[in-house]
């Protein structure tokens, strides 16, 4: 697999070999916490043919998590991970006549900035982007798709929104930055309703959905929005974490139009200015915290079986041991 280090690829590694898999994973950097669990890592680079060759011999199906995230960066640092380093799966598995290839994509793939109430994978993706990573994403997932078939390879995709749980080293510790310096207000008029999935069930997606691909299932060339479904209030659930940090609440607000007037207005000035830092705010920044997204889960549950098994209030425990420990210093 791609992407084992990360926080979503270690837990599918940790499932995987609980369950008497062995995995490959391909790393940048040691993993000392991958051959703890008994994988092999191999050095690599998805960016590299041949290293990612190298990777899929002998091996029957490829779970491609890896991936560059963020909001904010030149298109380059996007596409080169994103697109040419899927690119590079999809002819590795060829060439090595991988027969499964599973895709982490993202439910930014069908984002425009607008409201996404309970919609399925019949959205479509859109027709402006407001930053590279969901853009890079969406023809990634195009590609991955579109060689279903190619070579016996079967492929599907899979869109998890809002991963979260321990050991979370983007989403959460970024919330509770911008919190700590003072900067976190909150978009809107605090009623939008978003999905999330919990780590560990985001996992078990993964698994269940590799196992479906065989010939003639549906889920082969498919893609699926992956969530714990129970969509919840946006800035409640942002107030429970940072509560459960011993953090204030975000109790000062910003309405949505002028938030993104200043996000396009702050992307304008840092590309005249050639700054790389990430700006405190961007359109796509504005609209994810504004707007309410979640989405219908009915085709995983009925294609491959997903069923979440750890609530988000379950959830929310488990993250706040992790948050205590952490406190602790472990």
């Amino acid at each position: 697999m791609t992407g084992g280090g990360g926080f979503l690829g270690r837990y599918i590694v940790e499932q995987l070999v609980a369950r008497g898999d062995k995995v490959r994973a391909l790393v940048r950097r040691n993993a000392p916490e991958l051959e703890a669990l008994g994988a092999e890592c191999m050095h690599g680079d998805v960016r590299e043919p041949a290293d990612v060759k190298r990777a899929c011999r002998n091996v029957g199906v490829v779970y491609h998590t890896a991936a560059v995230a963020g909001i904010w960066g030149p298109w380059h640092h996007f596409y080169d991970a994103n697109i040419l380093g899927t690119k590079n799966v999809i002819s590795g598995c060829c060439h090595e006549g991988v027969t499964r290839l599973l895709f982490t994509s993202s439910p930014s793939v069908t984002f425009a900035g607008r409201d996404q109430c309970g919609v399925d994978e019949s959205a479509p993706y859109p027709t402006r982007w407001l930053a590279h990573y969901p853009h890079t994403k969406a023809l990634a997932e195009k590609m991955v798709l579109e060689s279903n078939g190619q070579h016996h390879l079967l492929t599907c995709a899979l869109r998890p929104h809002l991963i979260w749980g321990p050991r979370d080293q983007h989403l959460i510790p970024r919330l509770l930055d911008r919190a700590r310096k003072g900067q976190l207000r909150r978009i809107g008029n605090g009623q939008n309703l978003i999905d999330a999935v919990y780590v560990e069930n985001a996992a078990a997606a993964h698994l269940l959905a590799a196992d479906a691909l065989q010939p003639g299932s549906p889920v082969c060339g498919q893609s699926y929005f992956i969530t714990n479904g129970e969509p919840v209030n946006c800035w409640q659930w942002i107030n429970e974490i940072l509560i459960a940090a011993g953090l204030s609440p975000v109790k000062r607000s910003i309405p949505l139009p002028v938030a993104y007037a200043a996000g396009a207005a702050l992307e304008t000035l840092w590309k005249v200015l050639g700054r790389t830092d990430e700006p405190r705010m961007t359109r796509f920044l504005a609209a994810q915290l504004g707007t309410s997204h979640y989405f219908n889960i009915a085709a995983a549950r009925r294609d491959f079986g997903y069923q979440p098994r750890i609530s988000m209030a379950a959830g929310m425990k488990k993250l706040v041991e992790w948050l205590i420990a952490e406190q602790r210093g472990g």
